[in-house]
């Protein structure tokens, strides 16, 4: 006999680089803007991030190498900390005491689940003037 299992819904960020990564995402919660971190993910791994369907749109995604040596980033500026967090709103990182990153925006067209692979990270000190 047959069954069928029902489909997996998820955001998931799988870690293709040879080093362990801690992950921070940043999304929109009903009229307030979230910021989560952090996952720490072991090379060559997955790890779901929001389960279930995705709400949203768009997700924002900042990780770092833990070696310090790369990271993946872009120009959505959010607030992150040192520590485990879960942080309201994006507004005056620094003045209410975190810090601010720039994070990378998905768009997931609307999809029900969504998997981002990161690869080798932009390597401190290099590219263009």
């Amino acid at each position: 006999m047959l069954s069928a299992s029902p489909a997996l819904a998820d955001l998931r960020l799988c870690n293709k680089t040879d080093d362990t990564v801690s992950i921070a995402i940043g999304y929109r919660d009903n009229a307030d803007w979230v910021t989560e971190g952090w996952w720490n993910l072991s090379k060559n791994s997955c790890e779901t991030l929001i389960p279930g369907d995705l709400q949203s749109r768009y997700y924002y995604i900042y990780a770092a190498e833990n070696d310090k040596i790369g990271e993946w980033g872009g120009q959505a500026f959010m607030c992150v900390r040192q520590k485990e967090f879960t942080i309201r709103g994006i507004e005056d990182c620094v003045a209410r005491g975190y810090e601010r990153a720039g994070f990378f925006e998905i768009d997931t067209g609307e999809q029900s689940s969504w998997t981002v692979q990161l690869t080798e990270p932009t390597k401190q000190g290099t590219g263009g003037r």
